[in-house]
């Protein structure tokens, strides 16, 4: 069986923007969705509905891909799959190492979704002698003292970083001395890693300092379009209803 070691995803040297490969899961996930329900074609209206994204971005992200799609047909389900699977470097065993079994480690290493999307998991890693041997997702926890022997066993070239902030950089660097080359960060920090290493970061706490901003925008906005919808006189008692100084603005400090 291939192992993500040896074979290395050719996206980038069939010049594919990185836009489109950030694309790409989105249609696939949408493509699986109709495969399993046994749908045989799709329009690329329909697919980029299901992908939230528009038609005319849809068809030139397939354009890269050499798939056009039949006028009056639309596109073929079980060939897309294979295809944008293919792109993706999905049609090959990827073997994943999860360092750092917290609460969020156990809940990735629990998520059934890796499997049936072309990633197995080869190994969970945590610095705590305790969990050593620990079953997680029925898979026995390992110390982190054998983490490059791990990593050359299984010929592992995805990490994916599950510790507090403090540890993920020390991890980060032994990962990639070992011969990692791609490493999905969840713990909240930056990591600094050499040229040829990719990084991808998911900060769950920063999602949502980004939704509580979009939260505070709507409420803003509903007030003013509220407050525009008063009459007039009701505007005026509310706006005027401090003390104003001589060009019309509000004292810092209220007349006693």
């Amino acid at each position: 069986m291939a192992t993500g070691r040896t074979h290395r995803p050719a996206t980038r040297s069939r010049g594919i923007p990185e836009a489109t490969v950030a694309r790409l899961p989105l249609y696939l996930r949408a493509l699986t969705a109709l495969s399993e329900r046994s749908v045989p074609t799709v329009s690329s209206e329909e697919l980029a509905a299901a992908a939230g994204v528009n038609s005319a971005k849809l068809r030139k992200d397939f354009s890269y891909l050499g798939s056009y799609g039949t006028r009056g047909v639309g596109y073929d389900v079980e060939y897309l799959v294979y295809q944008i699977s293919r792109e993706l470097g999905l049609t090959q065993d990827w073997p994943v190492v999860i360092v750092g079994i917290g609460n969020l480690g156990a809940a990735l290493a629990n998520y059934g979704g890796f499997a049936s999307r072309g990633f197995r998991v080869a190994a969970l890693i945590d610095a705590d002698p305790a969990m050593a041997g620990k079953p997680v997702a029925g898979i026995p926890v390992r110390h982190t003292d054998e983490l490059e022997k791990i990593i050359e066993d299984n010929g592992v070239s995805i990490g994916v970083i599950a510790t507090p902030a403090g540890a993920a950089q020390q991890v980060c660097d032994r990962l990639v001395a070992a011969g990692v080359t791609s490493i999905l960060n969840f713990a909240p920090t930056v990591l600094t890693v050499p040229d040829g290493v990719d990084v991808r970061k998911v900060d769950l706490s920063i999602e949502l300092q980004i939704l509580a901003f979009h939260e505070q925008r709507k409420a803003g906005e509903e007030l003013a379009a509220n407050d525009g919808a008063l009459p007039a006189a009701a505007r005026a008692a509310a706006g005027h209803s401090a003390e104003q100084g001589p060009d019309g603005d509000v004292p810092a400090v209220m007349p006693a």
